[in-house]
């Protein structure tokens, strides 16, 4: 597997804030669901933030994602990309999802947080500059990944707790 593509968002049309990746890895793309890796921390971070149960199944994450209205999709709509890893997507390859769109057809959205530093490095680079007349809040956040070892689960949940609180309109 080497030219990769993102799924569609999971986005309520209510949704306030958008968590963006960089791009499905391989176990996310073979199950055709996000966050799928089974030591990737993202779903069990979201269910402790929001104070649920661990999830049963997908159907579940997604109720709960537009519940919360949070909204979840990748920076990147495709890339080359050999393996799982960020690092080694071909950075020439990218091209990016269509935000403007997204943006206009979820108008609420006021923050994005970014799962990991590839996923900001990119929307920096490639949407950032056609989003001229949007006002947004950005936040990296740390990566959820198993590939990302170097902060313990709680210290991902304290960071990841900005996710929850919501600023004043």
């Amino acid at each position: 597997m080497s030219n990769i593509h993102s799924f569609a968002p999971i986005a309520a049309p209510n949704a306030q804030i958008v968590i963006l990746g960089s791009i499905p890895g391989i176990a996310s793309l073979t199950a055709g669901e996000y966050y799928a890796h089974p030591r990737n921390l993202f779903w069990q971070i979201i269910a402790d933030l929001l104070n649920n149960p661990p999830f049963q199944d997908y159907p579940s994450k997604i109720q709960t994602l537009h519940n919360a209205q949070i909204a979840l999709w990748d920076v990147m709509h495709s890339c080359y990309r050999p393996g799982s890893l960020d690092a080694a997507i071909d950075k020439d390859s990218i091209v990016a999802n269509d935000f403007n769109n997204f943006f206009k057809t979820h108008p609420h959205i006021q923050q994005v947080f970014f799962n990991g530093a590839a996923a900001e490095q990119a929307f920096r680079r490639l949407v950032l500059p056609s989003l001229a007349n949007k006002t947004l809040i950005l936040q990296k956040l740390p990566s959820t990944s198993p590939a990302h070892a170097a902060m313990s689960y709680q210290q991902k949940l304290e960071c990841w707790r900005q996710i929850i609180i919501r600023p004043q309109q």
